[in-house]
């Protein structure tokens, strides 16, 4: 069975940890409080270990320093401009957490959440939790579930949510990735290729401006493996969706990306049933505690399917 342990509490609450291993000393940890991916260790050609995604030390932090580092993000991840939107014809107001825009659920979404362990195995945990109707200005009650699944030297999650009422839900995992491990510096220097011919343009309050684009003769462009910082767009860097082009296989993903470390070797390859992924690479980032050093704009890089 998966490892559990408990942290502390917040609230009252018992936090969680679960630890699941594979190959090679391959291992996730995940945290119930945000149904949280916190540890991804990974090891180079040498067979030695690193940590490929950002964190923190302690649950204090986990709590107070946002970022949403690991998350899942819901109801609705990413912004909805104004905090308003349309459903049957008729207008819904959300909560504005980011200035006018409302940002990932809202500033008590699924990320502030203590999720229940709904079941685990040696290979699997399954967080799960319920928003009432009215929560952040959602209509309907909405019951989420998170299956992170150890698969070889690999790891899958699985999102699914079941609601009473019309709603909208946009789950995402908020990871940050460096794949030299954290604490080794900025991400610059690794190599990235993503499946996508198209992007989402934004405006000023990075809301999506309904064009759809083509990458070509863009900094957009990652059909080919590129270094990251050869394709920064400037000092705000990327917080863009790039809109994939390739077709769903048998098993009903298409295959997304690849990032590579090329000091260590550390590859990741991703794949999704989602038509579209985030790149970000953490502008707003300013000295906030991570797990061996402060972490700053452009040091590390989310990839999140939407």
């Amino acid at each position: 069975m998966a490892e559990i342990a408990t942290l502390g509490q917040i609230g009252g609450v018992d936090v969680r940890s679960a630890t699941l291993t594979g190959p090679g000393g391959f291992s996730v940890v995940l945290l119930t409080y945000g149904a949280r991916l916190a540890q991804l260790w990974v090891p180079d050609w040498a067979g030695l270990l690193a940590d490929i995604v950002l964190g923190h030390d302690t649950l204090d932090d986990w709590q107070t320093q946002g970022g949403y580092l690991g998350a899942t993000c819901g109801r609705y991840s990413n912004r909805i401009a104004d905090g308003r939107f349309l459903l049957g014809g008729q207008p819904v107001q959300v909560d504005q957490n980011e200035g006018a825009q409302h940002l990932h659920g809202g500033a008590q979404g699924f990320d502030r959440k203590i999720w229940g362990i709904d079941s685990h195995s040696d290979s699997h945990v399954t967080f799960v939790t319920t928003s009432p109707a009215g929560e952040m200005g959602y209509p309907g009650t909405l019951t989420a579930q998170v299956t992170y699944r150890v698969e070889d030297a690999g790891l899958g999650i699985e999102m699914t949510a079941q609601t009473d009422a019309p709603t909208v839900v946009n789950l995402v995992n908020h990871a940050y990735f460096n794949m030299a491990g954290q604490g080794s510096g900025d991400v610059l220097a690794q190599h990235l290729q993503v499946t996508a011919g198209f992007y989402l343009p934004v405006d000023d309050r990075l809301i999506p401006t309904g064009e759809v684009l083509s990458v070509t003769g863009t900094a957009f462009d990652f059909r080919s493996p590129r270094a990251i910082g050869e394709r920064m767009p400037g000092p705000g860097g990327f917080d863009h969706n790039l809109c994939l082009s390739a077709p769903l296989g048998a098993d009903g993903l298409r295959p997304c990306l690849e990032a590579v470390d090329p000091a260590s070797g550390r590859r990741m390859r991703m794949a999704t049933t989602e038509p579209g992924v985030q790149l970000y690479t953490g502008a707003h980032f300013d000295g906030t505690p991570g797990k061996a050093e402060r972490l700053d704009g452009d040091f590390p890089v989310e990839i999140a399917p939407l």
